[in-house]
Formats: structure tokens, sequence, C-alpha cells
């Protein structure tokens, strides 16, 4: 039985690519966050306890 295209997802194939490097640059843009947030926080903790 032939698939309709429209439903079966067949025009998807560029945009799962497109899709996956978003998420990865999604990722690292949150783990960039992260550190940028804890090298902050430790930063303040070493000012606050060397003074």
């Amino acid at each position: 039985m032939p698939r309709n295209v429209a439903f079966g997802g067949g025009s998807r194939g560029a945009a799962r690519g497109v899709t996956s490097v978003a998420c990865l640059a999604f990722v690292a843009a949150l783990a960039i966050a992260f550190w940028a947030g804890a090298l902050w926080i430790g930063n303040t903790l070493i000012q606050l306890f060397m003074h």
C-alpha cells in the first residue's frame, strides 16, 4: 500500500540534519552558560573568603 508523502515524512530528510545541528548548538550554548555561571560563582566565593 503506497504512503502519502504528506503524512509519511518523506520530505523531511534535509530538515533532520539542520535540526540536529541546531540541537547541538543549543546544547553547546547551555554548556557554555553553565560553566560561565560555575566560574562566576566560584570566583565570587573565592573573593568573599579571601578578603
